[in-house]
């Protein structure tokens, strides 16, 4: 059986996400932090990983984003998950009966116009299966817990409400990560991460290798390079597979121009979710698995 490696507990999102890509039939591997996931494929204790690196909310996960740099896991593939946060409760309580609600502070934030329409007091929790598992093994009268429809079914919490978040394009972009490069897929999509030099117009000069060559860009983002103050790094994300002909060119044309450069991985593209009269679905890429 698959054995795929994530950040959290039972009945987490990137479980969720993990389901979704690899289906019902697979072994979750939960790890406390992320910066324990990596290990757990490189030291073959799970065949992939499944990492979250953006969220359309909230932004990039920056972790995921350094691990990326300092580890050597390559992108195997990206799924888009739609994060459906559902209000969970004890069996048998109503939501007028409830005054307090537990999750992760950026589940809690992503909610905060329900809680507030209904009187709900928010209370931070270390994750959102976590409240979920705790809310469930010590009940208290009048709390309730935001997590997945996975964590309800996992530790047996009814759904008093579901979809409570603010925003209906709440959706997290996943990456699973394995030791080995995926088969060529029909749509592709590059990620890497570069400097460019300390002088004028040398970012210009970086990007202007995919701007010449047609290459579309879907992502840039500069974080502080970490062992040189003041000094950034770029993750880059275009269309395309490094060895077509145009994209290697403009990788060939970047390593001239920049100090430093690291390619993260070719990999199937997801399809972003879109709503179908009301419902939400996804199609991912045709990847082996």
């Amino acid at each position: 059986m698959t054995r795929v490696a994530f950040q959290g507990i039972a009945g987490a999102y990137s479980e969720e996400a993990i389901r979704q890509f690899f289906g019902p039939e697979v072994d979750s591997v939960p790890c406390k932090t992320l910066d324990e996931v990596f290990p757990a494929v490189e030291n073959g204790d799970a065949d992939y990983a499944m990492v979250p690196v953006e969220n359309a909310v909230a932004g990039s996960v920056i972790r995921a984003y350094e691990l990326l740099m300092e580890r050597d896991l390559r992108i195997y593939a990206e799924t888009i998950l739609h994060v459906r946060h559902m209000l969970l409760a004890l069996p048998g309580t109503a939501l007028d009966d409830l005054s307090r609600v537990q999750s992760h502070p950026q589940a809690l934030a992503q909610c905060q116009r329900y809680l507030s329409r209904h009187g709900l007091e928010p209370e931070p929790a270390f994750d959102t299966a976590g409240s979920a598992r705790d809310l469930a093994a010590h009940p208290e009268p009048g709390v309730a817990a935001i997590a997945s429809a996975l964590a309800s079914e996992l530790y047996g919490l009814e759904i008093l409400a579901p979809d409570i978040e603010d925003f209906q394009f709440n959706y997290t972009r996943f990456f699973v990560l394995s030791l080995d490069d995926p088969p060529r897929a029909q749509r592709t999509k590059t990620s890497l991460v570069f400097s460019s030099r300390h002088q004028p117009g040398a970012l210009y000069g970086c990007l202007g290798e995919f701007a010449t060559r047609g290459i579309n860009l879907t992502k840039i983002e500069s974080r502080p390079r970490l062992n040189r103050p003041w000094q950034y790094i770029f993750y880059l994300d275009f269309e395309g597979h490094w060895q077509d002909p145009e994209c290697e060119a403009a990788i060939m044309g970047l390593l001239r121009r920049s100090s430093f450069v690291k390619l993260l991985g070719s990999y199937p593209a997801a399809t972003t979710p879109v709503s179908d009269n009301g419902s939400w679905h996804q199609v991912n890429s045709n990847v082996r698995r």
